[in-house]
Order: structure tokens, then sequence, then C-alpha cells
């Protein structure tokens, strides 16, 4: 079967269409409560992890190295949710980082401004909501489009709306939600998105890597350093940038679960923030 990755608008219903398509399919649906309890495995700050999944890190946060490691956190978990297969993410980066995956549909749910605005004013209206008004919802929707974009480009360089990060883009203006449920649960179906041991494999090096990324960035040693990992069926190579110490940094990957071998490319990179900014 395959795997489903929803980017909404917010007031566009992806949540709600998600949840009905993993219902229909039988499939299990990530949203952001399932990545932070998760997450929070690791030991970190429920309250921090939270806000982290939301937005970009403040200008503060982005020279304090453990910002990376939480970051880096709430993706691995996505990427091990994504290796059980059959499963519908919601938010999350899961556009960019199952980028390449055979079995992956990446999809983006939108609708006009106005529509959004009018729908969320509704549904809170009728939520018994206080002061809720057309202009507020209007800032409140404003503000998420411009918080998801900025985290996007952000953590992956890239921009939210490319087209080029999904496969299929639906707009809830002229498709109703029932059609895009149906749409999607007969896309999922389809034999070019059945999963392949080829792409199972694919996934778990990219489990494997980000779990090295993660124990770097909370190793005493490391953690100053942006040091990133790939991985080929249990072969780590890690991208080292000058100035961290390679027998540190190697026995740290090996320590990982299914790490067989650590190979090192030193770059010549200095000491950066955890993440550009």
């Amino acid at each position: 079967m395959a795997i489903l990755t929803i980017s909404q608008e917010m007031g566009s219903g992806g949540a709600e269409i998600g949840m009905t398509v993993a219902g229909r399919l039988g499939y299990k649906y990530v949203d952001n409560e399932e990545l932070l309890g998760r997450a929070q495995r690791y030991g970190l700050s429920g309250e921090r992890l939270a806000r982290l999944a939301e937005d970009r890190p403040s200008w503060v946060e982005r020279f304090d190295a453990e910002t990376r490691r939480y970051i880096l956190s709430l993706q691995v978990v996505l990427y091990e949710f994504a290796q059980e297969d059959n499963v519908v993410l919601m938010g999350g980066g899961g556009q960019w980082l199952l980028r390449g995956v055979p079995h992956v549909l990446r999809t983006r749910i939108v609708a006009p401004f106005p529509l959004r605005v009018n729908r969320l004013t509704a549904t809170l209206s009728a939520q018994g909501k206080e002061r809720v008004t057309p202009k507020t919802v209007a800032q409140f929707v404003r503000r998420d489009d411009i918080q998801k974009s900025a985290r996007m480009r952000y953590l992956f360089d890239a921009e939210i709306k490319e087209p080029a990060l999904y496969d299929l883009l639906i707009n809830t203006a002229v498709l109703s939600r029932s059609a895009a449920v149906e749409l999607l649960a007969e896309a999922a179906r389809r034999p070019e998105l059945e999963t392949t041991d080829a792409a199972r494999q694919l996934v778990a090096d990219r489990v494997l890597a980000s779990q090295v990324e993660v124990a770097l960035a909370g190793h005493p040693e490391m953690r100053r350093h942006r040091i990133d990992a790939e991985c080929d069926r249990g072969m780590v190579t890690l991208e080292l940038p000058a100035g961290a110490d390679p027998d540190v940094a190697r026995a740290v990957a090996r320590e990982v679960a299914g790490v067989h071998g650590v190979r090192l490319r030193v770059t010549e990179i200095p000491v950066v923030t955890p993440f550009p900014g």
C-alpha cells in the first residue's frame, strides 16, 4: 500500500479529508499530536516541541544547539511512522522529507483565502467561541499561512507552495471534501504506489540516518556542529565540518542500533548555528 502526506492551508478541510481517507483505507492517521507524543520519548520538553512543530525557532533559539535536536527528533519520528507504511501523515514536512520515495503520494490541499476564512468563522461560531468575527479569523488564518511558509523555508530552504513538492493539488473550492476523499483513496490503491522492497529500504535508510543525526545533536561534544548523515543499508556517511572530532563522531554513530559502519566526509564548513537563519 502507500504513504500519503498532506499539507493543508488552514480552513481548506485538509485535516478532515486526511482523517476520513485514513479511515477509508484502514491507515494510521498521524498529525502533530501523534508526532509530539512519540518525540517526547527523547526526553524533550513537550511545550517546546509543540511550538517548534508549528513555527520556526525564535531568533534566540537559532543560536541554541539544543534547537537542532528538537527539530531532528520531530523529523525522525515522522520517518519512523512512514516506515510503518499504510499511513496518512498530516504536516510535519513530509512533502520534503519523503521526496523521492516511490510509494509516497504528496498532496497539497488548498482553498481561496475568503472561503477559508468563512469556513473557519462558521466552525468557531458553531462551537460557541467568543469574539469570533471574520476580521479576527482572517488575521488568524493569515498568520498561520505565514508561519507555515516561514517554517518550511527555514528548515528546508523550500517554498511550501512549490509545485515540485507535490504530486497532487486539491482545491476544495472546486472539489467537495467527499470527492477529495474518493480521489485520494483511489490514488492510494493505484499499482504505481505499491510498496516495494527497494522503497522500504529507502525509507529505512532515511530513518537510520535521521536517528544518527539526533544522537549526534544530543552529544555534548558534537551538538555544536551541524553534522548531516546519509545511509545505505546500514553504512552511514557523515558530513563532518572542520573542527569536529572524527573519532567521537564515528563512535556516537556506531552506537545507534542498525549502523554497520561509518564513513566520514570532512568539509571545510565552520561551526554554524543549528539551522540556517
